[in-house]
């Protein structure tokens, strides 16, 4: 049996058990696990034992359960809330100003959790039905909601960059560099958007009328103050790491403290609030290190195929593809993907396959990790599975059909494909910045 046999087998067997509903990480593993012992007998044992101790040693992965604590703490403390109160009154006379406040509070959570599931939870449980009691159209908001969440595994600390950062063997410190500038030109894009469709259609979001907006300016300033404390904690735990005083992993525990301390400071630390961030903590990196190590010990075994010069061949011999022609086919499998699995069960199943490719054909994999990071904010928001779509679907209040919530996410989807057509054109918005920072180093 040929290797490409192999590889095609692996493949079949992992969707088909993904299919049935088994775990991530338990087909990913089983399979590889599987495949080594019958290509290797006894010696496959020893890739799963590789790949457990290259994870184990990995030290960047320590940033894993500390930025997801720091997102947390600043999350169950209500502190977030605070932010959206900030945004509440500092934007509401605009027409539309409540949505594009909530694009910020989005960013902001982005920038202290750094998964799309905290986002959208906060959101919709704090900003949309403000925004539905306000008189804003239920179908534009939930679009707003499910966009600006996305933004979570985009904009650093992004837990998804650090998965790719691991499985790609990239600096993460350079991955989240690459993904500060596309992260802040999409929400620029979805504000230009709602700027644009509530100048043209004022009903669509209205502002706030004359008496709630006599806001006195002394608490206009205190609710400043205390919405900009998480921002303060994240540009003081970044700045240390740009400026060489922290390496990320001490950056990320610095969040971690601040965030306590935050929680401290204000009030709201208490045993209930501590336990459920360790909780959830807890239960959020035990996944993504299983996943991590399925996908290592996968990696291995196709390493040891060689598989992807197979593939490679195939694309650029047989067929007689362009770079970049591969390089769109690898999109667009990303987008169907995206229709029936989460962002890190795209990354395992087909980063074996598809960064080894993207590298031969002479790619950055620095880019291509925003890329990839942008299309699975698009596959996010795909019908007829998309997971924010069903996340919104259980969030939402009972006036907001799911058929709502796919039409609301139409003009989204097209301002993200936009953002990633921008990006893959002028790849040094993504690059610019990783680039800036090395020189300085």
């Amino acid at each position: 049996m040929s290797y490409e046999v192999i590889a095609v087998l692996m493949f079949s067997s992992m969707m088909l058990m993904l299919l049935t509903g088994q775990r991530v990480f338990a087909a990913i593993g089983f399979v590889a696990t599987l495949a080594a012992l019958l290509l290797w007998g006894d010696g496959g044992s020893e890739i799963a034992f590789s790949a457990a101790m290259k994870l184990m040693k990995w030290y960047p992965l320590l940033t894993l359960p500390l930025f997801i604590y720091m997102g947390y703490m600043l999350s169950e403390s209500g502190i977030a809330n605070d932010l959206y109160k900030m945004f509440h009154v500092w934007f509401g006379p605009l027409n539309g100003g409540l949505a594009i406040g909530t694009i910020g509070l989005m960013v902001a959570i982005s920038a202290m959790n750094g998964l799309s599931v905290a986002g959208m939870a906060i959101g919709a449980s704090i900003a949309l039905p403000e925004l539905l009691r306000r008189g804003y159209d239920k179908i534009m908001v939930t679009g707003v909601i499910q966009a600006g969440s996305s933004l979570g595994i985009l904009v650093p600390p992004s837990v998804v960059l650090v998965l790719y950062g691991m499985i790609a063997r990239q600096p993460v410190g350079q991955l989240w560099l690459a993904g500060v500038l596309p992260g802040l030109m999409m929400a620029g894009l979805f504000i230009l958007y709602i700027v644009i469709r509530c100048r043209l259609q004022p009903h669509l979001g209205p502002a706030l009328s004359e008496d709630e907006r006599a806001v006195p300016l002394r608490e206009k300033l205190a609710l400043l103050r205390a919405g900009l404390l998480p921002l303060f904690i994240f540009f003081s735990m970044t700045g240390l790491f740009l400026m060489g005083v922290t390496n990320l992993t001490e950056s990320s525990a610095v969040g971690a403290l601040a965030a306590t301390l935050a929680a401290l400071f204000k009030g709201r630390l208490n045993r209930r609030v501590m336990t459920e961030t360790l909780r959830k903590t807890l239960a959020i990196s035990c996944m993504f290190m299983w996943i991590i190590l399925a996908a290592l010990c996968f990696g291995a075994v196709f390493d040891g195929l060689g598989a992807v010069k197979a593939i490679e061949g195939f694309f650029l011999d047989r067929l007689g593809l362009s770079p970049w022609e591969i390089l769109i086919m690898m999109q667009l499998s990303y987008l169907i993907m995206g229709t029936f699995l989460d962002d890190t069960a795209m990354l395992v199943i087909v980063a074996p396959l598809y960064v080894p490719l993207v590298g031969a054909l002479g790619f950055d994999l620095i880019w291509y990790g925003v890329l990839y990071t942008i299309t699975c904010q698009i596959a996010y928001m795909t019908p007829p599975f998309g997971y924010n779509l069903f996340l919104m679907r259980a969030m939402a209040p009972p006036e907001v059909s799911l058929m709502d919530i796919y039409r609301s996410i139409i003009p989204f989807v097209a301002v993200m494909i936009l953002g990633l057509i921008i990006v893959m054109a002028f790849p040094q918005i993504a690059l610019w910045l990783p680039e800036l920072y090395r020189l300085r180093g």
